[in-house]
């Protein structure tokens, strides 16, 4: 079950569990739209690889047992150990092989 981090890993911008900006990789690292498009240019820092709209969990119950009501969103929020200038320079490395590819 996802997590449902709290922030974007670069710019720390609060995430809500319903957040529409909300991106993750395939290991639930959590960005910002803004943070993936005009700085890691849809490349992962963590893992090269690339990056979804975070899915939304419902706030109601429509099956018994199955809501953020049930299984809340995370409040532990995670953050960059690198610089964005690291951050960038990882990217270019990588930003022009297909996330399929890399």
């Amino acid at each position: 079950m996802l997590a449902l981090r709290p922030n974007c890993e670069c710019c720390d911008k609060d995430l809500q569990a319903d957040s529409s900006e909300a991106m993750i990789c395939s290991y639930e690292c959590t960005f910002c739209q803004t943070c993936v498009q005009d700085i890691l240019e849809n490349v992962c820092p963590n893992c090269g690889g690339g990056f979804v709209n975070r899915p939304i969990r419902p706030k109601n119950a429509r099956r018994d047992g199955v809501s953020l009501m049930f299984h809340p969103a995370s409040t532990k929020r995670v953050n960059t150990k690198y610089s964005v200038q690291m951050l960038k320079a990882f990217v270019a490395d990588i930003k022009n092989i297909k996330p399929q590819d890399r």
